[in-house]
Parts: C-alpha cells; sequence; structure tokens
C-alpha cells in the first residue's frame, strides 16, 4: 500500500534536511575555528532535580587534541539518581619526571611494627615486632615507594625479611642484598633503610605533630661514621650527613618539628655500600601505623626535593 504525500509535506520534509545540513556545516567550522584558550568540562553529580549539571572551567588550551572515541552512555537507574556524587573530570597531567633518578627502599628490620590498635590487630613474632607485612614497616615502604613513583621516580622496595634468624645479624643479611644488586650493576642515585625508631614509655620523647587537624609520627635520619671497631670500608658520611640535613629541613619546612634532630651514630649501617646512602626512622614504637602513614606524603615530597636540591649545578 503506498501512501500519497501532499505539496505541503513534501516541502516540509526538504525544510528539514536542508537545515540539518546547513548546522552540520556550521559545526564543523566551529571545530576548525576553535579558540586560544579552551574549556575543560567538569561534571558534578548531585542530588537535585536534575541527575546531573555541568560547569565549565576556562583554561588556557593546548594544542588540538584528537577527539575521543564515542561511548555508550550509561542508563542512569533509580538507585543513581537517590544518592549524592560529585566527580570532576580533569585533564590528566603527567607527573614530573626526574631523569630516571633510581631509589632503593629496603628494611634491615624487617618485622619492626608498631603500637596496635583494635580495628587492626596484629600477630606479634615478639613485643612491637610482626611477620606481616601489612602491619610492620614493610607497609610503610610500600606506600612510600608509590608516594615516590608518583612523582616521577623509578623506585624498586626490597621486602626482603632479614631479620630471621637472627636480629642480630641482619645487617649482615642486608649487606649481602645490596652487595648482589651491585654486582648485577644496579645503582641508586639514594638508598633508604627505612626503620621505625624505639622509644620506652616513660620517653619524653614528642612522639606526633598535628597538622591541619590529623596527627601525624615524627620521622628522623640516622647517619652511620663507621668508626667503630672492624670496619675496613668506611661510608662516606660527610656527604651522608649533608643529605640527612637537607632532608631534615625539607621536612621541618612542610612542618615545625616534623622530623627529629640527626643522629650521629659510629655504626656503619651499610651505608659505605654507595654514596647517598641514609637510614629513616619512620615514628617509633609507641605510635600507630596510621599515625605513621599520615607522614608519608610529607617524606615523599621531602626526599624529592632533597635529590632537586643536590642535583643543582653549583
Amino acid at each position: 500500500m503506498f501512501h500519497v504525500w501532499t505539496k505541503r509535506q513534501v516541502l516540509t520534509v526538504l525544510a528539514g534536511v536542508l537545515l540539518l545540513t546547513v548546522l552540520a556545516s556550521v559545526g564543523a567550522t566551529a571545530l576548525l575555528l576553535r579558540p586560544e584558550a579552551e574549556e575543560d568540562a567538569v561534571a558534578v553529580f548531585q542530588e537535585s532535580g536534575m541527575l546531573f549539571s555541568l560547569e565549565t572551567v576556562e583554561t588556557p588550551g593546548p594544542d588540538p587534541a584528537p577527539a575521543p572515541s564515542v561511548q555508550p552512555e550509561a542508563e542512569a537507574t533509580p538507585a543513581m539518581a537517590d544518592r549524592a556524587f560529585r566527580v570532576e573530570v580533569v585533564r590528566q597531567t603527567p607527573s614530573p619526571q626526574h631523569g630516571e633518578r633510581r631509589i632503593l627502599i629496603y628494611h634491615t628490620h624487617t618485622w619492626e611494627a608498631f603500637t596496635q590498635v583494635a580495628d587492626a590487630p596484629y600477630t606479634e613474632t615478639e613485643k612491637w615486632r610482626t611477620k606481616d607485612n601489612q602491619c610492620n614497616v614493610v607497609a610503610v615502604g610500600e606506600v612510600l615507594a608509590n608516594q615516590l613513583r608518583a612523582l616521577g621516580f623509578t623506585v624498586i622496595h626490597d621486602t626482603t625479611a632479614f631479620e630471621p634468624p637472627n636480629l642480630d645479624t641482619s645487617y649482615a643479611r642486608s649487606l649481602e642484598m645490596l652487595e648482589e644488586r651491585h654486582r648485577l650493576g644496579e645503582r641508586y642515585d639514594l638508598y633508604i633503610d627505612l626503620h621505625r625508631d624505639a622509644i620506652s614509655s616513660s620517653s619524653t620523647i614528642k612522639r606526633t605533630v598535628n597538622i591541619g587537624g590529623t596527627e601525624v609520627a615524627r620521622f628522623m635520619v640516622l647517619i652511620g661514621k663507621g668508626t667503630g671497631a672492624g670496619f675496613d670500608v668506611k661510608p662516606d658520611w660527610e656527604s651522608n650527613l649533608v643529605i640527612g640535613e637537607r632532608l631534615t629541613a625539607c621536612l621541618n619546612s612542610q612542618a615545625d618539628s616534623l622530623c627529629r634532630d640527626i643522629k650521629l651514630r659510629t655504626g656503619r649501617y651499610n651505608q659505605h655500600i654507595a654514596p647517598r646512602c641514609v637510614l629513616i626512622e619512620c615514628g617509633n614504637n609507641l605510635n600507630t601505623l596510621e599515625e605513621v602513614l599520615n607522614g608519608v606524603p610529607y617524606l615523599a615530597t621531602a626526599i624529592s626535593d632533597t635529590l632537586e636540591a643536590i642535583e643543582e649545578p653549583t
């Protein structure tokens, strides 16, 4: 069965086709003549009459980027409409690069742990120690490694347990690891032996600083001079001390007394293995793991700033 169109219907259809053609042409021209400044879209999902609203923020525009592929739109459900969301869509900014600068993080006293709390218990190997890497100093090292990677560094985090079978000989085993890495040709711009300090319950040492209402554990850098008996190879402790001083200053520039004074000891602490070796104490046994992790972003920033400073030409 055929439908017979009237003259009015035919003219209406032709006018619509012509209008769509003109609009498409104008849109293509607008894409070609985009202004020097572009607008980044920020989608804000919130409880309101609409499922979402769209805000725009004007920013200096880079060179035109390739058009994104079209993705199917997700269908809004009543459950989504009843909940409050805030999702900001921002441009991806690449992390600053540091010329492939490499950092090694390891833990000679791998099982050092912190004060237990009710919602995060752990099984002790002995007081304030656990082999659970989610609760000991290895957990701190993993978060620090990820923070430094986000800042553009190449980070190796060695989680080998050096304490067993005897805590007293753990430095001999961590030295074997360092020597093996050197034998394989590995070199690093900074070697960090990450620990936690130990104090008595009667100690008057300040345990945290308050930063914006958050309790943050304090840090301390330990440098070994290697002047004790039996050390045939000495560390370049004066250079290590310079790094420790800069690191301490960078931490304290972010929050007053966030880092304690440097501890200079007669031991070697394997800091003879290469230039730029430090031992960093992250909190102490009377801190909680949460307090220590609260401070890791500050430590990562201080390490980055320290390496920037010692790399600057003089």
